[in-house]
């Protein structure tokens, strides 16, 4: 229960449902105690009526059944009234309980740092958001309810039961602490196997997701029968964790089922004896039996009730796992709206902490407020990551970023954000509207057509979208896979620049275009550059060459710096690199 416990203030927000739901259950099993006093009645007066019978007559026997009956079917149409009415109010709170859980899940989720996206995998995050929070709820919910019935009803059945016999009670409820000792073994039993259950199900959804998401390469390379074979390894391990749990929760039912029957035996018995004794009716002995199989479903839920909250406690302890994390980049106490001027990179270093890869070494330079800096190197050069630290997705290790004199990590977040408009390598579009997908990137207001048309047209990808039948209105498929590598890009650069910002980063944002349209785009932004802070991340040179100020980066450092000029006298990396492409180009 202590990672239940989280849940506790949902169930004080809750209360009122929570309170009434309980006085319901109370009301229910009072007339539901209340059946087997009127058989026992109805038992006593039957025997009356065989040892008198000369002195009743048929319409006395009539209007005693139809009495006895009419209450047996008013209190059992109570009883199920008010049991409707519970699981309206506890069965609905636990509903509304998983949604207040789910969206405080997926806003935490949204306010992680990037890091943590690393270190975790897509499926698993899923799966804690929807199987995990559906198996609370089943604790939320069923358990509470269950549990508070079954404390309601021993309470008044007891009550009653010892009226009737002391002594007889005392013989009944000897195989209860039994009962006890069986359900704490197994139970905790049931836990570790749930936790085995639900981290084998993390797996299955995360092998899931992947092979959804990469079904392009699975296709190209024919590897369906080898993903099938694999998956069948997953499912095949998750069915024998489950069957392990339900074989275990297999063993609670038939224990106590037989322990209840060991105490019917026990009335039938005992209760005879002082039948004969002429110390209890038959009606009382009756209305016992009556009482104790009454118990029997709620005790044998025992066992049902205590496997969801093993569950509910295992997958709780999952999301308290993300709930618990605390964000890498938050904001200060005393942080500042942005204000455009000079970016400056004063010895940065920066470690990635899921891989420990040294990412930027010493790196120091300085970009005037609209100026272009162009960043090229070898692939895993750092040129990302530096552009990165400038949208502050990450921070720095040692060093500082300043942005108009001021730290980034002294500046909002959302105002940073707000004022930068990026396009990263690796391109995604919602499986939405093309219009929306670029509206997306318009932070202050719902944009008009016109100005998602107008960045269409600056990102050269508006007569494409024009030739589809729907035009703007196309609804592209997840992640774009209807669109062309070039397309994906260039709506990409749409969505970045719609929103006017100060800073522009393009993250090698034009490699899937051929040259022709890489220039129509370059010529496009550089209108919308002018007067703004602009960084370009290129392995073409084509595309950086009349950038204000270039650096070459080589493993994390800094190795060449200068305008296109300077760095071509240079004779090193970019000028042979140049060369090369240019080659290439002549060649093609």
């Amino acid at each position: 229960m202590k990672e239940l416990s989280y849940l506790n203030k949902y169930l004080v927000k809750y209360k009122g449902r929570l309170l009434l739901g309980t006085l319901f259950i109370i009301v229910s099993n009072i007339f539901k105690v209340l059946m087997p006093e009127i058989l026992k009645d109805a038992t006593n007066s039957v025997k009356i009526v065989l040892d008198n019978i000369t002195s009743y007559t048929s319409e006395d026997i009539t209007s005693i059944a139809i009495k006895l009956g009419f209450l047996f079917m008013l209190f059992a149409l109570l009883n199920g009234i008010f049991l409707f009415l519970t699981r309206q109010t506890i069965i609905i709170m636990s509903r509304l309980i998983e949604y207040d859980l789910k969206n405080e899940i997926y806003d935490k989720y949204q306010r992680l740092s990037m890091s943590f996206y690393k270190r975790n995998n897509t499926g698993d995050l899923m799966n804690r958001i929807s199987e995990d929070v559906g198996k609370v709820r089943m604790y939320l919910g069923p358990a509470i309810m269950y549990t508070i019935n079954v404390a309601v009803l021993i309470v008044m059945v007891v009550s009653f039961m010892i009226k009737i016999s002391p002594l007889l009670t005392l013989y009944v409820l000897i195989p209860l602490p039994l009962m006890s000792i069986l359900v704490y073994k197994v139970s905790s039993l049931i836990n570790k196997k749930s936790e085995v259950t639900q981290v084998q199900q993390s797996k299955l959804s995360t092998f899931v997701q992947e092979t959804f998401s990469g079904i392009r390469v699975l296709k190209a390379y024919n590897r369906e029968a080898f993903f099938k074979n694999e998956f069948d390894k997953e499912s095949r391990n998750y069915k024998m964790a489950s069957l392990s749990l339900a074989k275990t929760n297999a063993l609670f039912i038939p224990v106590i089922v037989s322990l209840i029957g060991l105490c019917t035996v026990i009335t039938v018995y005992f209760g005879g004896l002082k039948s004969i004794n002429g110390e209890l009716s038959i009606g009382e002995i009756l209305q016992f039996i009556f009482y104790i199989n009454m118990l029997t479903w709620p005790i044998a839920s025992i066992g049902w009730v205590t496997s969801l909250i093993q569950r509910a406690a295992a997958s709780q302890k999952r999301v308290n796992e993300f709930l618990q994390e605390n964000p890498e980049i938050t904001d200060k106490k005393n942080s500042v709206a942005f204000e455009s001027g000079n970016i400056i990179f004063n010895n940065v270093y920066f470690t990635y902490s899921n891989t420990n890869t040294e990412a930027l070494k010493n790196v120091s330079f300085e970009i005037e407020k609209g100026k272009t800096l162009a960043i090229t190197g070898k692939t895993g050069s750092g040129k990302s990551t530096l552009a990165n630290l400038i949208c502050r997705l990450f921070d720095v290790n040692t060093g500082e970023v300043s942005i108009n004199g001021m730290n980034v990590k002294s500046i909002q977040k959302k105002s940073l954000r707000t004022n930068i408009g990026y396009v990263p390598q690796e391109v995604f579009l919602f499986s939405d509207t093309i219009a929306n997908n670029i509206a997306f990137g318009n932070k202050s207001s719902e944009p008009n057509n016109q100005e998602v048309e107008s960045s269409a047209k600056k990102a050269a990808v508006y007569d494409n979208i024009i030739e589809f039948e729907n035009g703007f209105d196309t609804v592209i498929g997840e992640r774009g896979i209807t669109l062309s590598g070039g397309q994906k890009q260039r709506i990409s650069i749409a969505r970045a620049i719609i929103n006017n910002p100060e800073i522009l980063i393009f993250d090698d944002c034009l490699s899937a275009v051929d040259t022709k349209t890489e220039e129509a785009i370059l010529s496009n932004l550089k209108e919308i550059m002018n007067n703004k802070t602009s960084i370009i991340i290129s392995h073409r040179i084509s595309s950086i060459k009349h950038a204000d100020y270039i650096i070459v980066l080589d493993k994390g450092l800094i190795s060449e710096k200068g305008t296109h000029a300077e760095l071509i006298n240079n004779k090193e990396y970019y000028s042979t690199t140049f060369e090369k492409q240019l080659l290439e180009e002549k060649m093609n």
